[in-house]
């Protein structure tokens, strides 16, 4: 009887990608600022200059959007 052998990969293992780069020697975008961005970080800005950002809160608003509302 003949046999075959089936290479099986586990959850989580193999096949993986390398994480996108996005150039080395990038600085953040304001002028007074000479922070050396992550070659992994997507944005223009470092963490203390970047926009505001605010989660989406799904069929619930916060105390502090309704205040802003009204």
């Amino acid at each position: 009887m003949a046999t075959t052998a089936v290479m099986a990969r586990r959850p989580g293992q193999g096949g993986r990608r390398r994480p996108k780069t996005y150039g080395i020697d990038r600085r953040c975008h304001t002028d007074t600022c000479d922070t050396l961005l992550s070659r992994y970080n997507n944005s223009e800005f470092c963490f203390q200059h970047a926009p505001v950002k605010y989660p989406r809160l799904r069929g619930v608003f916060t105390e502090d959007f309704e205040a802003l509302r009204a």
